[in-house]
């Protein structure tokens, strides 16, 4: 056991890929449990679309998983800072996310419950968000000027 949180440790220091997946991915299910429950009132209690019901809840969701992973997933590359141009090209990136997830919401609710659909849109939305975090928003930046930051 020793062993394994040795390793965790380790992984977590050098910022792998393992480790910022898992962190991603933790800090991913605090936001499903956001997204889901916002969703859910929107669509039971509100008796809202789907589709309006899935933007408005990915919208604060995306806000609680930015702040989230600049100060703890990519604290590396932020240096722990939030910067408005990030938030906003992560949120502009989380567009082509929520719109795949969307897509599949839809499709999926033609064919399964609404719940399973949300939940196969949630792990679609997962990897492609990571995906565009690790390799497009959040890659570190020799030299670059922290603008517009907030510890």
């Amino acid at each position: 056991m020793r062993v394994v949180v040795k390793n965790i440790v380790d992984a977590w220091n050098r910022r792998s890929l393992l480790a910022k997946l898992f962190s991603f991915a933790s800090i991913g299910v605090v936001n499903v449990l956001v997204d889901v429950s916002i969703f859910t009132l929107l669509v039971r209690v509100l008796h809202l679309q789907l589709i309006p019901s899935n933007i408005v809840s990915w919208i604060i969701a995306v806000t609680g998983s930015y702040m989230m992973n600049s100060k703890i997933t990519f604290g590396h590359e932020t240096g722990g800072l939030l910067s408005v141009g990030r938030y906003l090209r992560f949120a502009a990136s989380g567009v082509l996310g929520v719109s795949i997830a969307t897509t599949v919401l839809v499709v999926l609710a033609n064919h399964t419950t609404i719940a399973i659909a949300k939940l196969g849109s949630i792990a679609v939305g997962f990897v492609v968000n990571f995906s565009i975090s690790h390799f497009l928003v959040f890659r570190a930046q020799p030299n670059s000027t922290k603008s517009c930051q907030t510890k």
